[in-house]
């Protein structure tokens, strides 16, 4: 399950970090979508998620414990992956990190 969810969210990275456009019609449709996503989710920089990505691939049994030892949940890791997939230069600041780490 643990290493499907990180594997989900490598991929989710890998694959809106090769979008060179982003779209703004998620924060234009919702307003409040984007303060309730910061709201839930501690202030982690892509460097951070990508340093945390690459922990959790070389310990995946302990993936519960290294997220918590960050502030972090499953899901607020998976909302903060998200977010970070939603910028290109953010998702190549973290698949950087997370090179440099694995």
């Amino acid at each position: 399950m643990k290493k499907t969810f990180i594997v989900a969210a490598l991929l989710l990275v890998a694959a809106f970090g090769c979008k060179q456009k982003s779209t703004s019609t998620t924060a234009a449709s919702s307003p409040y979508s984007s303060q309730q996503t910061t709201a839930q989710t501690p202030n982690v920089t892509p460097e951070q998620l990508g340093e945390i990505g690459a922990q959790i691939k070389h310990h995946p049994s302990d993936a519960d414990k290294i997220l918590a030892d960050h502030g972090l949940t499953q899901d607020s890791f998976a909302k903060a992956i998200r977010q970070v997939a939603s910028d290109p230069a953010a998702s190549r600041r973290y698949r950087d990190a997370y090179k440099k780490r694995v």
